[in-house]
């Protein structure tokens, strides 16, 4: 356990580590050195490593499809004006944006493995898995599976206004996960990805580098195996 120090200085609020070094729970039992580090490493990993390989490839994706970056552009510009940062409300406005943003997290899930313990026995297709069971679920894979998605390898942002996206099983589509351990914080991600996109859009043409191959590592984090380079041209 970490030595709380009585006379360390109040502040008027707690950053993130100081929360986790003055929990207790109701027997006045604080977290150990290795809950917060577990705490940390969740934190950091769920709201940047994801963040940073969503951001990425919704960049490459901008560049690999010009017509639909344009689109995008069209909409910021439209929808910004003369001003230069979005508003709350200009978010739910972002109609096309939005759709390119599910259509990055369909093709480039930034987890594309999810793993999960079963607590009781579990039947699948007349399988009888028992309690203990670690299974792994690839969220890339199911995101691609042929039976439900049209050319999935086909990108398309347009298939999420199709009623036929409507009426598929919730589960077909599941970059945040899903269940009572889906990430929690899947509505600001995707909020943060408009904000970030649109400030980019806003400022520069981005153009894929084509003499770079970009080839696609499924690990805990979707990566690039030799990075993705890229250009970003100012807008005059």
């Amino acid at each position: 356990m970490l030595d709380k120090n009585p006379d360390a200085p109040k502040k008027s609020h707690l950053d993130f580590l100081d929360i986790l070094l003055t929990a207790e729970d109701e027997h006045g039992v604080g977290l150990s050195t290795e809950d917060i580090r577990a705490e940390a490493d969740t934190f950091l990993f769920e709201g940047h490593d994801t963040t940073a390989s969503a951001t990425s490839w919704t960049l490459y994706a901008l560049a690999k499809y010009p017509d639909m970056q344009e689109r995008v552009r069209e909409e910021v510009d439209e929808l910004l004006g003369d001003r230069t940062y979005l508003e709350w409300n200009d978010l739910s406005n972002l109609k096309y944006t939005s759709l390119f943003l599910k259509e990055v997290l369909r093709v480039y899930p930034p987890v594309p493995v999810v793993s999960r313990q079963t607590t009781k026995p579990c039947v699948i297709d007349g399988v009888t898995i028992p309690p203990g069971m670690v299974l792994q679920l690839a969220i890339m894979l199911v995101h691609r599976n042929a039976d439900v998605w049209e050319n999935p390898e086909e990108f398309r942002p347009e298939r999420f206004m199709s009623e036929t996206f409507l009426t598929r099983d919730p589960y077909c589509y599941v970059p945040f996960s899903a269940g009572p351990r889906n990430c929690i914080g899947q509505n600001f991600a995707f909020n943060e990805e408009k904000v970030v996109i649109c400030r980019i859009v806003k400022k520069f043409k981005i153009v894929l580098d084509e003499s770079h191959p970009v080839t696609i590592v499924p690990e805990l984090v979707l990566r690039a195996k030799e990075g993705i380079k890229l250009k970003f041209i100012p807008r005059s």
